[in-house]
């Protein structure tokens, strides 16, 4: 949880500098932010290829484990769209594409930032932080009233780092690896999902 406050506080003083222009002129936001976008998914490429675990989690489990993901992604698809005949300003594959961050904040902000507007990145950062904070600090709940997979599905794409403790301690060692590799196939998935339902 931390982490999230920490992301959220460092996007708040960007707020304040972008407001009072502290900034020298040759710093143009536009530019930096496609190249930070590459260095983003250039490292996250770095970090599965370089973790050994992870790759061997992957080819140990059978197609069964695909429907933790799948049911992961159809559910928060179909839940955001039921929002959006409540939220009228924003379309469906706008607010689809929001919730298909699945907690990934730091990537699916500014992957929307860079090909929508700077408006639904910040709804996307909201968002996102507020899955991790909402699944850390419920999970316990989850588990007693939707069974021991609700923390994993809660949790996304951070169910492989951030929420793994909590899903480990509530949900039990059993289900570190299913959350483990829920997260790994999610944080790959969030580029490309968020992207096509922009691109909509």
């Amino acid at each position: 949880m931390r982490g999230s406050f920490i992301i959220l506080g460092f996007f708040i003083v960007g707020i304040f500098v972008g407001q009072f222009n502290h900034f020298p002129a040759w710093v143009s936001p536009d530019s930096y932010s496609t190249w930070v976008l590459y260095l983003l998914m250039f490292l996250i490429g770095v970090g599965v290829g370089a973790d050994k675990k992870a790759m061997r989690t992957l080819t140990t489990f059978d197609l069964k484990i695909f429907m933790v993901p799948v049911s992961t992604i159809v559910g928060t698809l179909l839940g955001v769209s039921v929002i959006g005949f409540f939220v009228k300003q924003i379309t469906v594959t706008e607010l689809m594409a929001v919730g298909a961050g699945f907690g990934y904040y730091s990537l699916s902000s500014v992957i929307i930032t860079e090909l929508h507007s700077a408006e639904l990145g910040v709804i996307a950062l909201l968002s996102n932080v507020m899955r991790e904070i909402i699944t850390l600090l419920f999970a316990p709940l989850m588990v007693k009233g939707f069974g021991k997979l609700a923390p994993v599905s809660s949790g996304g794409a951070t169910s492989m780092d951030t929420t793994l403790p909590i899903i480990n301690i509530t949900s039990g060692k059993e289900f570190a690896l299913i959350a483990f590799f829920h997260g790994i196939l999610l944080s790959i998935l969030v580029p490309f999902l968020v992207t096509f339902l922009l691109s909509l």
